[in-house]
């Protein structure tokens, strides 16, 4: 019943119910059937007030016809139940069929009773077998239990009336739920200020409610087309006139239209929630980026001064990286859900969703460009100590090279020292060069470095960074002015060693060649002649031969005591002339005794041939006699001068001790 008792409705083997069936005036028949057990008046006035309650107006306007089945029941329970009647239904009840038992009641008594009050009843009761009630109602709207053809389920009437009533409760439950939702979110979009009721749901699910209400009317349409399973006679115990589908399909209308605006009340709280949500996020991210992350980026502005100092730098600042990446991340999905909502949302939500995307997108990209100018600034710092460090150790290489004792063992190898010595110079000219740039790159970088602090950009006071990129590079470069100063040092002495080396090759030479001479005297210079013009010519040969010796010879002496000089001019005590000054003496001395030895020959051998010459004139048949004095005297003197040159010649040139 509306008020959420429910009672029986049948009792032993009857219905008390609307069974579909209709008298001769379309009027509805109401069946109510007793027992012989004591039957409770409140319960079935309370069953006939929901039921008269299920029929239209217009239904009721034809009244009802009352079957009274009293065939398991006692007389005064029927008579109670026909004087209920006239409580309840006095003006809708047309007839009251009162069917009686095989065993009828006293006559007389039930006759007078129904007889005297048929006037202040207001309707007619009538007492009739259930053989005979087909007189009063045709037995095609009469069940089988009278002997009628109608067929009806009661226990199927009741279920589907069951559903019906709870499909109708909960129905308008959700739908008073849903217009104060509804409504209630109305008030909020006109009074903005006012905090939304977020958490106000209905209690029921609108989709389980609107199922049941569809599979309910589908039911209902079907039994009303196509009547009864098996029976082929059209029944509708719940057709217009008893207003089961009319109610279910308005309550399904109303019930679709609020559910509707729910949808998009939902929607609409949806689409705030989020909305709040990317704002609570995007503040999130902004006072992170502008709070902890830009504080991080303040505090960290050193460059270090070495590699491994720039190294430490460069991992706290990935680090860092690593930190504002977990942030950036959230960056790029809010700004996928701000822009799915752009593309998408009303147009009083664009203005405010485009704030929050630019405000987003200036802090983040913002952020980004200061990390990246940070992390271009340790890297070509990094640069920029690698090539320090480089540039020292050649410097120190170059250094260490030019603080060695040079022991060159000949001018090539001077040669090679001194052009690996230029080699290492270029090349320290070419890193310090690069260290400049370098240099530059990063103090550049730094001056453009900035940070964000009160609102606006605030430049990076890097001072000191700066002073310590100048301060290595004027080091390297007065290291390098050092090892250049040496350089030039090194390559006079490396030159004046080449000089040296070169004198004591050619005063070798000029040895060699000296003995190549004394060896020619020995071993070609043997030739006297054969008359004294001959011996004239060698001798006047020899002379020559004689010159140029001693033009090497003084060469020689010359090459050596420029040795003397620039030996002394390097301070090299352990180098001197060596062994080379006695051999060019030796050598010269045994020239000299041979070039000697060969004029002398020379001379004798030309005083023999002149004397000889003489005697063989004398001699000669065209001079004639000439006094025996004289020519013995010639004679003798060839004599003498043949003997004493044959005698020279028996000798050695030069004796083996030189």
């Amino acid at each position: 019943v509306p008020d959420g008792t429910i009672f029986p409705i049948y009792y032993c083997s009857g219905c008390f119910t609307f069974t579909g069936g209709k008298d001769r005036r379309s009027g509805l028949i109401l069946t109510i059937p007793l027992c012989t057990e004591q039957t409770s008046m409140e319960e079935l006035s309370s069953t006939l007030d929901y039921l008269l309650g299920i029929p239209s107006d217009k239904c009721k306007a034809r009244g009802f016809t009352v079957i009274v089945d009293g065939r398991k029941s006692q007389w005064n329970i029927v008579k109670t139940v026909v004087l209920m009647l006239q409580n309840v239904i006095p003006a809708e009840v047309s007839l009251v069929c009162v069917v009686k038992p095989d065993e009828f009641w006293d006559k007389k008594v039930t006759h007078f009773c129904f007889w005297k009050e048929k006037d202040r009843l207001g309707f007619e009761v009538i007492l009739v077998s259930a053989n005979k009630l087909t007189r009063y109602i045709e037995p095609c709207q009469l069940t089988d239990e009278f002997g009628g053809s109608l067929v009806y389920d009661h226990m199927d009437w009741v279920n589907k009336r069951l559903v019906f009533e709870k499909f109708t409760k909960e129905s308008t439950s959700l739908l008073d739920e849903l217009v104060v939702i509804n409504e209630s979110e109305k008030s909020n979009q006109l009074d903005k200020e006012r905090p939304p009721d977020c958490n106000f749901l209905p209690s029921l699910d609108p989709e389980t409610v609107l199922q049941t209400g569809h599979e309910l009317l589908s039911e209902l349409q079907q039994r009303r087309f196509n009547g009864s399973e098996g029976g082929g006679v059209a029944w509708s115990p719940m057709d217009d006139e008893l207003l089961a589908q009319p109610q279910v399909m308005k309550l399904l209308d109303s019930l679709r239209e609020q559910y509707t605006k729910y949808q998009e009340v939902c929607r609409q709280r949806s689409k705030r929630s989020q909305l709040e949500e990317i704002q609570t996020k995007v503040m999130q991210v902004v006072n992170w980026l502008e709070g902890p992350g830009t504080e991080q980026l303040r505090t960290q502005w050193g460059i270090g001064d070495s590699i491994r100092a720039s190294q430490a730098l460069q991992q706290k600042h990935e680090e860092m990286e690593s930190q504002h990446s977990e942030w950036f991340a959230v960056y790029v999905e809010l700004n996928q859900q701000i822009a799915a909502l752009l593309s998408a949302g009303d147009e009083e939500d664009l203005v405010e969703l485009k704030g929050l995307q630019q405000q987003l997108s200036d802090v983040c990209y913002r952020q980004a460009s200061q990390l990246e100018s940070r992390q271009n600034v340790l890297q070509s710092a990094h640069e920029f100590h690698g090539t320090a460090q480089d540039l020292s150790q050649q410097l120190d290489g170059l250094l260490g090279m030019l603080c060695a004792d040079v022991a060159p063992t000949d001018g090539a190898a001077i040669q090679q020292t001194l052009k690996h010595l230029e080699e290492k110079l270029k090349s320290v000219e070419g890193s310090l060069a690069g260290l400049r740039e370098k240099g530059q790159v990063v103090m550049d970088q730094m001056s453009n470095q900035t940070t964000w602090s009160y609102g606006k950009d605030v430049p990076i006071e890097n001072k000191e960074n700066i002073d310590h990129i100048q301060g290595v590079m004027e080091d390297m470069q007065l290291r390098k002015q050092r090892c250049e100063d040496m350089v030039d040092v090194r390559r006079l002495k490396m030159l004046q060693m080449v000089q040296l080396f070169k004198c004591e090759e050619d005063a070798s030479q000029a040895v060699e060649w000296l003995g190549e001479l004394l060896d020619a005297l020995l071993k070609t210079h043997i030739r006297l002649g054969d008359d004294a013009q001959e011996t004239k010519v060698l001798l006047e040969k020899h002379k020559k031969f004689v010159d140029v010796a001693q033009s090497t010879y003084d060469y020689g002496r010359q090459l050596l005591q420029a040795t003397v000089v620039l030996c002394q001019s390097l301070r090299c005590t352990t180098r001197s002339s060596g062994d080379t000054l006695p051999r060019l003496n030796r050598v010269w001395k045994q020239f000299t005794v041979t070039s000697e030895e060969r004029v002398h020959r020379l001379e004798m051998a030309c005083s023999f041939h002149t004397a000889a010459e003489k005697v063989l004139v004398q001699t000669s048949p065209e001079q004639g006699d000439l006094p025996v004095e004289f020519e013995q005297e010639t004679y003798e003197e060839v004599e003498t001068v043949g003997k004493a040159l044959l005698d020279r010649l028996t000798v050695p040139v030069i004796f083996p001790d030189g």
